[in-house]
Parts: structure tokens; sequence; C-alpha cells
């Protein structure tokens, strides 16, 4: 199982969060893999223990209107575990970006959610949902925590 040490870890959320943001985050595929890719991999495929696979499994939580709540929160506000995915306990952290504007954080999402070839794939995105969910105001990891157990225990999350 790969290993990150936490100051390794720090290294590339810093990196992450300083990236040269207009250019790359105009293209769903470029928002990416400029802000998700290190952790997630490019095909978001994730890396066992640390960082949750994405692909397909994105494309089945945002297709329900909690669902797509949720996973913008989590891009907003972040999330830190102990948190269970697929039977594996991943034990990563995801810094919140609600720096990054609701278009960039649309694309973002939009391009997360395609991941995997879903057989039915969600609707992108949009910057108005961004916007919404902005608009409840301030939260948290441990907010999102909270909502993620909630959407488990509902079978929206497996």
């Amino acid at each position: 199982m790969p290993h990150i040490r936490l100051r390794q870890f720090r290294l590339m959320v810093l990196a992450a969060l300083l990236l040269p943001a207009a250019a790359a985050l105009a293209d769903p595929k470029a928002a990416f893999v400029a802000r998700c890719a290190m952790c997630h991999q490019a095909g978001g495929e994730g890396l066992a223990g640390q960082f949750p696979r994405l692909a397909g499994r994105a494309a089945a939580i945002a297709g329900a209107p909690a669902g797509r709540r949720y996973l913008v929160r989590v891009v907003l506000h972040g999330m830190a575990g102990p948190i269970e995915v697929e039977g594996t306990r991943i034990a990563g952290v995801m810094p919140g970006m609600a720096s990054l504007s609701d278009a960039d954080i649309a694309a973002v999402l939009s391009h997360a959610i395609s991941l995997g070839k879903p057989a039915r794939p969600p609707r992108p995105v949009t910057p108005a949902e961004v916007a919404a969910v902005r608009g409840e105001g301030p939260g948290s990891m441990a907010d999102n925590r909270a909502l993620r157990a909630q959407l488990v225990a509902e079978g929206l999350i497996k």
C-alpha cells in the first residue's frame, strides 16, 4: 500500500493550492488533473487506504440531488477520515477548496463524475449548483463526515 508521510502530503496540498488556476481550470479534465489527480490519481482510481476511488463512485453519488450537494460540500469544505469506502478504511485528508470559483468547482466535479465511464452518467455539475451550496454558509470537514454517514445509512453512498 502506498504511504505518504504527513509532510509530503502537506507539500502536495500546498502545491495544488498554488498551481496557476485560470488556464488549467477552464477545461474540466485539466481542472481535475491540476487539483485532484495527485491524490485521487488521473483516472480517479484513488490510493488504497488514503484517498478513495472516484471512478464510477462519483457518478453514482451524483445521480441523486443529495449526493450532488454532498460532492459540492466536500470540494468546498473538505473531508477528513477515518471513513470506510468499499470495505476499506480511508484515513486521508482532503482540503477544502472554497477559494476556487463556482465554475472551477463545477468543472472539477463534472470531470470526476465522468470517470470510469458510468453506464448512465449524470448531467454535469453547474456553477449554479455550487453557488447554491456555497450560499448555505460555512461548513466543516466534521459536518461533511456526518452528512456522509447519513448518506451511507440511506444507501446513497457505498
